[in-house]
């Protein structure tokens, strides 16, 4: 019965990274615009918020956010408003041109504020937390085991992180990188709208409830 709802678990997360979102856009951006060390580095970042997630749900943050409606409101503005944010960064600096010698050379310097920024962009949408929570009280046992509370967030890390430096190790191969270099103000333009749109959706739908 434990394994078996393991499992379960295990298929509706994977179902659940691979569909695109803010991560997919922040990892692929920093994968192809900056370097491979960079994407798997906001991979971990996106797989260590999927982690945290999964402990709040198994925590029961459901029922909290089902008790205080105004704290879901407050996350889903707080989430909009840093998307936002980094659809600005991305578009402040889609005219500019990427020297990619610097950025390598500046990448060991960058790497912890990379894991953080793809940290921040995981647990900016507040819908992957009552994602993982609806998911946890639906396919979770009654009684959980303790082991649960170390295996699932161990399980959840490993396949969001997995999958995104896949996406990663993929994206930063030499093809897609210099058809970026070629496109890089339409492409960080129409990153950086995306960006923004889900952001400004967080915000709006939040506000009209």
């Amino acid at each position: 019965m434990f394994v078996s709802s393991l499992l379960a678990i295990a298929a509706v997360l994977v179902m659940g990274v691979i569909s695109p979102g803010p991560s997919f856009i922040y990892v692929a951006r920093n994968a192809v615009s900056r370097s491979r060390l960079h994407g798997l580095v906001t991979a971990l970042g996106t797989g260590a918020g999927a982690a945290l997630f999964s402990v709040l749900a198994m925590a029961g943050l459901q029922k909290v956010l089902t008790a205080i409606p105004e704290m879901f409101i407050g996350l889903k503005v707080a989430g909009g408003a840093y998307l936002i944010w980094l659809a600005y960064k991305i578009a402040r600096g889609a005219s500019q041109p990427l020297d990619m010698t610097a950025g390598n050379m500046a990448a060991g310097n960058s790497l912890l504020k990379t894991f953080r920024d793809g940290l921040f962009t995981q647990l900016s949408n507040p819908k992957t937390a009552v994602v993982f929570a609806s998911i946890f009280t639906a396919l979770l046992p009654k009684h959980i085991p303790v082991a649960f509370y170390y295996i699932v967030p161990l399980m959840s890390f490993v396949i969001d992180a997995g999958w995104y430096s896949l996406v990663a190790l993929l994206l930063s191969s030499e093809k897609p990188r210099q058809t970026y270099l070629r496109l890089k103000s339409r492409i960080d333009l129409i990153s950086a709208t995306v960006m923004g749109l889900l952001g400004a959706r967080l915000i709006v739908t939040s506000l009209h409830k």
